[in-house]
């Protein structure tokens, strides 16, 4: 994956992770959702819909949307949704650090394997289109035109 990418990927990833603590945010603000508010769904969907963490956390996901989508047109699905990954990662931190909860050790070592099998993953990276265009553009342009 080459650089401009894998930037792309990494933005991707932390609006998410952004996405997400700020989802959470909004939604510590609005409550525990059990039987008795489901059953005022209008009640809660204005609550929900009003809290501004949770509109935050939509629209962050939703930037991220975008930038997912510029990774996706330039390397397979297989290769870049492992980097995906990554959030697992920085929501156990800023879950840890921020957010004050606890994360067992048994999580980290998970966390720890999934980090290992991104990074073997990016081992495989495939060239991108345009690197592709490069490697055609240099190995024809010693090649007789046919002329």
């Amino acid at each position: 994956m080459g650089i401009k990418t894998t930037i792309l990927a990494l933005f991707s990833v932390v609006l998410a992770t952004a996405g997400q603590l700020t989802l959470k945010t909004g939604m510590t603000r609005v409550g525990y959702i059990g039987t008795e508010r489901l059953g005022k769904p209008l009640k809660l969907l204005l609550q929900v819909a009003t809290t501004w963490q949770v509109l935050l956390g939509l629209t962050l996901f939703f930037v991220s949307a975008g930038f997912w989508i510029l990774v996706l047109s330039r390397v397979p699905l297989s290769f870049a949704y492992p980097f995906a990954g990554l959030t697992y990662l920085l929501i156990a931190l800023f879950g840890k650090f921020v957010l004050g909860e606890h994360v067992p050790g048994l999580r980290w070592l998970g966390i720890a394997l999934i980090i290992a099998g991104i990074l073997l993953v990016g081992k495989t990276a495939p060239p991108e289109p345009e690197d592709r265009a490069q490697e055609v553009a240099t190995s024809t342009a010693g090649a007789p035109s046919g002329n």
